[in-house]
């Protein structure tokens, strides 16, 4: 197994793997919206992300969003997908992909990473204090949907 940047060719499996995440958050399967998701974000270069494979399968992906912290006056990364398939867990695959991505924070010469998981993801809880990461406490992160202003 080794890391890679994705690129279009990994689209399809990749796809396959971002509906099953969308499964994983309660989300209903939606392969043709993931696999134009995936492709747009290729596309666009406006997400990186890294993918855990050998020559015929991936295993895990990372999904990265570049932000910026204006008090920082620095590059700060929102690693907002970590999947691995549940065939594939408890093989060190999540710590790989953390691990990139950390290296992708120093490469750009970034404040960090920032990432939030659901209070249910009871695997991601143990693992990202476990990588280092420190939960927030004095900070109040708020959500406004545009569907409410309908």
């Amino acid at each position: 197994m080794e890391i890679f940047e994705a690129t279009s060719f990994d689209i399809t499996e990749l796809s396959q793997l971002f509906n099953d995440y969308h499964i994983f958050y309660k989300q209903p399967s939606d392969a043709a919206a993931c696999r134009k998701f995936i492709a747009e974000r290729l596309q666009n270069r406006d997400s990186t992300i890294f993918v855990v494979r050998n020559e015929t399968e991936i295993f895990g992906f990372a999904q990265l969003y570049p932000l910026f912290s204006s008090v920082q006056m620095k590059k700060l990364w929102l690693l907002n997908d970590l999947f691995v398939k549940q065939s594939s867990r408890r093989k060190g695959i999540a710590r790989m992909l953390i691990e990139r991505c950390r290296e992708l924070a120093v490469e750009t010469d970034a404040y960090g990473l920032l990432l939030e998981t659901g209070k249910n993801n009871m695997e991601g809880n143990k693992l990202y204090p476990a990588e280092d990461f420190i939960l927030l406490d004095n900070s109040n992160f708020y959500f406004w949907n545009t569907s409410l202003s309908e």
